[in-house]
């Protein structure tokens, strides 16, 4: 007895199996990833920053959470942020706080599951790997964005 909408005839394409993943949190963190907008950042020492900053509100709220490990040159911008926190984290952060001009303010080290509180005078916050070379007054310039 034959199937309905079975045609020997028609060929079937197999097609490749998907990469595979390591954890579910490496699929959510490639997804998000995507649609980040990419800016490069010069800091005083010629040190250049890979900056993420996020352009969705759902970007905002997922940050660096789900990742496992971030290499020495990525940052995440934030934009008009003047608290962060490292709940869902799994590796300590150093969060530079920036006034509007992009001057630094302060450089805090966190660890995963805590919280920083509003600053005055903090306008942006820029996400590092832990022991990042900047210091309080350091200029940073924007020298390219995708």
């Amino acid at each position: 007895m034959r199937e309905r909408g079975f045609n020997p005839r028609v060929a079937v394409r197999i097609l490749p199996a998907p990469p595979i993943r390591t954890s579910i949190h490496d699929v959510a963190a490639v997804r998000y990833r995507r649609s980040m907008r990419e800016v490069s950042l010069l800091g005083p020492r010629g040190h250049v920053f890979r900056a993420e900053s996020p352009q969705t509100r759902r970007e905002r709220m997922r940050g660096w959470r789900g990742r496992s490990t971030v290499g020495p040159d990525d940052a995440l911008l934030l934009d008009r942020a003047r608290s962060i926190h490292t709940f869902g984290m799994r590796f300590p952060i150093s969060a530079v706080l920036l006034d509007r001009e992009l001057v630094v303010r302060s450089v805090r080290p966190i660890r995963p599951g805590r919280l920083v509180l509003p600053r005055p005078g903090t306008r942006h916050v820029l996400e590092c790997t832990e022991g990042v070379d900047l210091r309080p007054g350091d200029r940073l310039r924007i020298v390219g964005a995708d």
